[in-house]
Formats: structure tokens, sequence, C-alpha cells
């Protein structure tokens, strides 16, 4: 399939390039701009104005709703809706060059990997992830304040009030624990360093489910602006336009459903465990600051009780814990369950000796 025939597919009607000048201008302020927001990753200033500037970059009309502006990887272009003004072309271009900077490509020159998405050949997993993590990094170039926002009834704090609000909130809440550095380090270096730490903290398990959920609410989002743009085209009200409304309606009710459900896992996965690996008494605070400060990045809907009910039941079950440190009974029973350990591992030698004899069990001291 030919470019034009991709761009088309897309809704993509290219109307004319921008000039060297004015791309060779935007390279050089976008790679200032990385460098100064993010001074420890390690950015080469020259390099990445070097890389920029050989982008193309076009107006192009493009269909509402969807991105303002669009990087297309197999031809290395950026095009950008015709609407957008003159001075506002920088801020949308943050974000694209970042997916330039990103992409992983194989020797046929087929994309394999932008940042926390992984393209396979059946399916593309992350691609909700990284839409927020790059939004999350483009705002904080473009320093965006934050602003609290409401969408399908949830209402948060965001420093992306436009742009994938609630991926970036949920993804917001994952750098909470894993902090933002290893986040924005792996997303721009498109490594697994954030997905290998986020798994040892609440486990693999988890972090596939919050992916996925992610990649879902991303999903359901497009496919709200494909079904309005129908209706928009459409001049008459008839039972196909009431059945997309239908499924609109159908589909905000799920991203609302998706999204709560998928706070809860990050809370639960993360502070549960977390709790039982409590030995002291400053890690009995540090839990207990960790879990309060969360609520700064929730999403509220109306009728959402989770947090409120989760931090109840651990503050007890803390305070609990905090007595036991307190009085040497966990040190006592640690050093019970080690004691156990020991003799079942003694049990287990003395059997296998006299099922399979000596000779195994020096294989077993070997082993």
């Amino acid at each position: 399939m030919s470019i034009e025939s991709d761009l088309k597919k897309d809704g993509i009607e290219v109307i004319e390039p921008l000039d060297t000048l004015k791309i060779n201008s935007l390279a050089r302020n976008i790679s200032i701009k990385l460098c100064e927001t993010f001074p420890d990753l390690g950015l080469n200033q020259n390099e990445l104005f070097i890389k920029l500037s050989r982008l193309n970059m076009y107006r192009a009309k493009m269909p509402d709703g969807l991105a303002e502006a669009n990087y297309f990887y197999k031809n290395e272009s950026i095009y950008f809706n015709d609407h957008i003004p003159e001075e506002d072309i920088e801020e949308f271009a943050i974000h694209e060059c970042i997916h330039y900077i990103q992409e992983v490509k194989d020797k046929h020159n087929y994309l394999i990997r932008m940042g926390l998405c992984d393209y396979t050949e059946f399916k593309t997993y992350g691609l909700g992830l990284n839409e927020a993590a790059v939004q999350l990094m483009s705002s904080k170039i473009n320093a965006i304040p934050k602003e609290y926002v409401k969408y399908f009834g949830i209402s948060f704090e965001t420093i992306s009030p436009s742009y994938y609000p609630l991926e970036c909130c949920l993804v917001n809440q994952l750098a909470y624990f894993t902090g933002e550095d290893v986040l924005f380090e792996s997303t721009l270096n498109s490594n697994d360093n954030f997905k290998n730490k986020l798994s040892e903290i609440i486990s693999t398990k988890a972090f596939m489910a919050i992916q996925n959920a992610i990649d879902d609410i991303l999903l359901n989002e497009e496919n709200i602006i494909k079904l309005n743009n129908k209706i928009s085209e459409t001049d008459d009200r008839n039972k196909k336009i009431d059945s997309m409304v239908q499924k609109i309606d159908e589909l905000k009710n799920e991203i609302t459903l998706t999204f709560l459900r998928t706070q809860n896992l990050i809370i639960s996965s993360y502070f549960d465990k977390t709790f039982n690996d409590i030995t002291n008494l400053e890690q009995v605070e540090n839990y207990r600051k960790k879990l309060y400060n969360f609520k700064n990045y929730l999403g509220f809907a109306e009728g959402y009780t989770f947090f409120n009910d989760y931090y109840v039941k651990k503050m007890n079950a803390l305070e609990a814990k905090y007595n036991s440190i307190e009085n040497g009974e966990l040190e006592l029973s640690l050093k019970l369950i080690t004691k156990k350990e020991n003799k079942l591992i003694a049990l287990f030698r003395a059997i296998k000796k006299l099922i399979f004899g000596e000779k195994a069990q020096k294989d077993s001291d070997i082993a």
C-alpha cells in the first residue's frame, strides 16, 4: 500500500509542506526543551536537533475529533491539522517528535516498537500506555498547569486536561510507585525498565491487566469519536442514528467502569503486596504516608467508595502490625517461620535419603 493510500485511509489530505526554516526552528526549540525538562535522560541537544530537523512536516486536512497532529513512521513525517494556529504548532509537534525519537524498526523498515508499545504480528500491546506517557512528557515540556477536569463521570486533577486525560491519570498513578524517571526513560528509549520495575512491585499479571485496560479505554474513546463523526455527517434522524447514539452511551459507560476497575487494581495490587513486606516501624510510617497521599492521584465518580473503604481497612491492619512490631511479636513470628522452614528442609532430606538412598542425599547436597 502506498503512503498516499495509507494517509487517505486515516482521513489525512496533505495541503502543503512546512518550509525548511520552520522545521529547523521547531527542531531547535524542541531539542532544547527536551534536554532542559529531562536533564537526567542523557540527551544530547545537538544530536537531537540534527535528528528532528530531518523530519518532513505538512499542513493537512484531518478528521474532526482525532489527534491534531499525527506522526507517520513509514515516511518519517508529521501532519498538522490545518486549523491549528501557526503559534501553536510547536505545542503539538512535541508529542509527535517524541514518537519519532521512540521508534524502533526492523531491517525491512517495519515498526516493531515505539516506547512502551510493542507491535507484534497479530496485536499491538501498550498503545494507550505509551500515548499517555508521551503526553505526560509533552505536558511537562509545555509547562501545562494542573487542572481539575471531569470525563465520563470521573473527576480528577491532571496536567493533560485535553489529551488522553483518563489514560494519563492511570499512568500517573503507576508512576507514583515507580518514580517518573524510570517511566520517562523507558518511554523515550523504548525499553522494558518501567515494565520490569512495575511488574516487580505489583506482579506481572497485574501489569498486563492494567496495560490492556488502558488500551481498551483508548480504543473505546476512538470508537466514540468515529461514531460522532458518522452522526454529524447524517442530515436526518433515523433508526441507524439512534443505534449509534445508544452505542456511544454504552461505550461511555464501559470507559467509566474500566477506569474504576483499573484504578482499584492499581491500588490493591501495590498496597497489598507492600503491606506484606513491612517488618519495622519506619516501613509502617512510610506505608501510611504512601497510601494517604495516593488520594491526590485518584479519579472520583459518584458513589465511588473503594479507596475510602480500602484505606480504613488497611489503617486498622497497619495499627495491628505496628503493635506487633513494637511488642516484638512480628520478629518472633518471623523467627518461628524460619525455624519451621529449616525443620521442613531437614525432614525432606531425611525422607529423600530413606527412599532413594545415600546417592540421592549427596546429589541433593551438591544441588
